[in-house]
């Protein structure tokens, strides 16, 4: 049973101000949590090739310049082109209206998607030390991907949006961009769990969600 109130709430958080995801956001590069990705990919023989597997298409998705800010952004729309398919044009205009109200929401969802990606990027430590000053940036994040944590962490996420949101899943793998959901999956994990609700318990479950939302922004907008 989905959490009808905390999915909404999270939702209105991040249509007010996106930047509140960035003290979700472990970042390209998180130590301890990386350290402990790669000591638990030590002992799991059991699924040592499947890791290996997915190593090798890591591989081929980083030659073909999977680690750019455009495919952040793209990969962060797809979720939410997702998630307006649940929501009329009318729907998404009141939701989306207090993020720039000179614009109509449909649009506004795309500046949502590049504040997400900016803030993942920019706003985490690693990475954003990684693109801000290097003269080949881009180089220097696909080596330290390839290896250790960092890597066991993207394949484990990848698998686990696999098992628990399939049909996000299903958006992101063709174009290898499940394997960067680890660099803003907490940015967007209120999005996911009102799709999968949608998805697995239907379109008056995903309303009730909606309905939340609304209410906490007509709030906010009396407040204002």
């Amino acid at each position: 049973m989905a959490d009808i109130e905390g999915i909404a709430r999270k939702i209105y958080d991040i249509i007010i101000s996106p930047d509140t995801v960035t003290g979700l956001i472990n970042g390209g590069l998180s130590v301890p949590l990386d350290y402990g990705y790669l000591i638990y990919g030590i002992f799991d023989t059991d699924t040592r090739y499947e890791r290996e597997t997915e190593r090798i298409r890591m591989m081929t998705a980083i030659r073909h310049d999977i680690l750019n800010y455009e495919n952040i952004v793209n990969a962060v729309k797809l979720i939410f082109q997702l998630f307006n398919k649940y929501l009329s044009e009318s729907e998404q205009d009141r939701i989306y209206r207090s993020v720039v109200t000179s614009i109509v929401g449909r649009i506004s969802t795309n500046i949502i998607a590049s504040n997400i990606a900016k803030a993942v990027i920019e706003k985490t430590s690693f990475t954003y030390v990684v693109f801000k000053g290097k003269g080949n940036p881009i180089a220097f994040l696909s080596t330290i991907l390839l290896f250790g944590g960092m890597a066991e962490r993207s394949i484990r996420t990848s698998d686990k949006l696999r098992n628990e949101a399939p049909e996000v899943y299903s958006l992101l793998r063709p174009r290898d961009y499940d394997l960067l959901y680890f660099l803003f999956a907490d940015a967007v994990q209120p999005f996911v769990d009102a799709i999968h609700a949608g998805y697995t318990e239907g379109n008056p479950v995903f309303d009730k969600i909606m309905k939340r939302v609304e209410d906490h922004l007509n709030m906010n907008a009396k407040a204002g």
